[in-house]
């Protein structure tokens, strides 16, 4: 897709935009309230306060504007959080979720996790068989009234196998990808 590029840099104005993404997003798509944000927000300002080279986050452009996002967040020295996956809708419909959480499973494993988690909605389906198919398994549900809707989180999980390639599924990035951003951080195995 012509102007599209993935980075890890965050750049002045990425972090609003990244919210600003997920806030108008979620209330169009899912009818979320203002109280989504800060949930966004909080964390994701923690996380780029933190700097530790055991997280990552892969920033979506396109058309010079950030459009999309996922990270690796350290939840623990065993444990990473699949988070804040999100992409603009002109950009959705190309493979580019499955190519990021993709991404960013393989830096998950480089970097010696052996277990990821997540936490999503129940009723976004997409996002479920996506998480699905690279090997997530629901393990974990809590319904409850969250950002002005009743709705039922579900937390999933990913353990990797002792002896698994650092690549999931396919998915490793190929040294003449021009999308791609040079891979930093965890040494690649």
């Amino acid at each position: 897709m012509e102007g599209l590029s993935i980075r890890h840099t965050v750049k002045p104005g990425d972090l609003g935009r990244i919210v600003q993404l997920h806030g108008l997003l979620y209330a169009a798509e899912y009818g979320l309230d203002h109280t989504f944000e800060p949930y966004v927000a909080g964390p994701l300002a923690d996380f780029v306060l933190r700097g530790d080279p055991r997280e990552r986050i892969w920033i979506v452009e396109w058309q010079k504007a950030v459009a999309g996002s996922v990270a690796i967040v350290a939840a623990a020295p065993t444990r990473a959080q699949l988070r804040w996956l999100l992409l603009a809708p002109p950009i959705r419909g190309r493979g580019l979720g499955r190519r990021l959480v993709g991404e960013a499973l393989a830096f998950a494993r480089r970097c010696g996790y052996p277990e990821v988690f997540l936490w999503t909605l129940g009723h976004l389906a997409v996002a479920i068989h996506l998480y699905q198919a690279s090997g997530f398994r629901l393990a974990e549900t809590k319904p409850h009234r969250l950002w002005g809707q009743d709705l039922v989180e579900e937390k999933h999980v990913l353990r990797f196998a002792a002896d698994s390639p650092p690549g999931i599924r396919g998915l490793r990035k190929s040294p003449q990808d021009p999308m791609m951003a040079p891979t930093r951080g965890c040494s690649p195995s």
